[in-house]
C-alpha cells in the first residue's frame, strides 16, 4: 500500500461535452454544449480550502504529486473510476475528493468527473459553494436526465454531479438497478473519462462496499493526530476485495509524497 501525504491546513440522453475533432499541443478542448458552466466564488473556495485551477502554491504542488501517482496506477490497470473514502467522519475526504479531482482535470489528456455518492452528508457543492437544484438523487428516484444535474465549475476538463438531499437508506440507494444502469454510464460514456467518487467513511456506513462493484479502485484518507491506527487497519481490511491504490495523510507536516 502506498502512502501519500496531502496538507489541508442514445445520444438522446445526456452528453454533457464535447471534444473537438483535433488534438492540439495542449490536449483536448472541450465545449460544454449542454452542461450548466458555474461561477464559483474565490473566496469561499480558498476559505474552504479548495485549491485553485491554476494555482502554485505548495498545497497545489502536493496536489500535482498525487495526481501524478495516481495516474501511473490508473494508467498501468487501466482504471477509470476511483472511489475516495476515509475510515470515519472528519478526516478530509470530501475535501481531498475536490481537490484531486480539480487536479486531475489539468491533465489535458483526460476529462474528471467527480460525483458526490455521500448521500446522507452530501457535501461537495456545499465546499464549491454551491446550491444545485438538481443532484443525483433526483436522476435516480425521479428520472431526471443526468444532463440538467451536472454543472461545470468553470474548470475546463472538470464536471460535477452533486447531491442534493440527505437519504437514511443511502447504502439500498447505491446498490439499486437505477444506480447500478447510471454508474455503468458515467463510466462508460467517454473513454477519456476519469470519474472520481466520493463516498461515505467506511467504519460509520456499508456505502462502499454497497457501491464497490462499480468502482475500479479506491483511495482511503486518514488525518494525522486524528485517525487512530486500529481504525486504519480495520478499514484496510474491509477493502480486502477492493482495488486499494493507496492511503492519503491529511495534514501531514512531512509534504513528501
Amino acid at each position: 500500500m502506498k502512502n501519500l501525504a496531502v496538507n489541508n491546513s442514445s445520444d438522446n440522453g445526456w452528453r454533457d461535452e464535447r471534444f473537438n475533432s483535433s488534438m492540439s499541443e495542449q490536449g483536448m478542448s472541450i465545449l460544454y454544449s449542454k452542461t450548466r458552466v458555474v461561477e464559483l466564488d474565490s473566496a469561499v473556495l480558498e476559505k474552504n480550502k479548495v485549491i485553485h485551477a491554476g494555482g502554485i502554491d505548495e498545497k497545489t504542488a502536493a496536489y500535482k504529486l498525487l495526481r501524478t501517482q495516481i495516474l501511473h496506477r490508473m494508467r498501468e490497470n487501466n482504471w477509470k473510476s476511483l472511489a475516495i473514502t476515509s475510515p470515519r467522519e472528519g478526516e478530509g475526504r470530501t475535501l481531498t475528493a475536490i481537490n484531486l479531482a480539480i487536479s486531475l482535470a489539468r491533465d489535458v489528456n483526460h476529462t474528471v468527473l467527480l460525483v458526490d455518492l455521500d448521500m446522507r452528508r452530501p457535501s461537495v457543492a456545499n465546499y464549491l459553494g454551491f446550491n444545485p437544484a438538481i443532484g443525483i438523487d433526483d436522476c435516480l428516484l425521479d428520472n431526471v436526465p443526468v444532463q440538467e444535474a451536472l454543472f461545470n465549475p468553470g474548470i475546463e476538463r472538470l464536471v460535477v454531479l452533486p447531491c442534493r438531499n440527505s437519504f437514511s437508506s443511502s447504502s439500498e440507494l447505491l446498490s439499486s438497478p437505477p444506480m447500478q444502469k447510471l454508474a455503468e454510464e458515467l463510466k462508460a460514456r467517454y473513454p477519456e473519462r476519469l470519474v472520481i467518487f466520493d463516498l461515505p467513511p467506511l467504519l460509520v456506513r456499508d456505502d462502499l462496499l454497497a457501491f464497490s462493484p462499480y468502482i475500479d479502485a479506491a483511495l482511503l484518507v486518514a488525518r494525522e493526530g486524528k485517525t487512530r491506527k486500529a481504525d486504519l487497519q480495520r478499514a484496510m481490511e474491509m477493502l480486502k476485495s477492493v482495488n486499494v491504490i493507496g492511503t492519503v495523510l491529511n495534514h501531514s507536516q512531512n509534504m513528501d509524497l
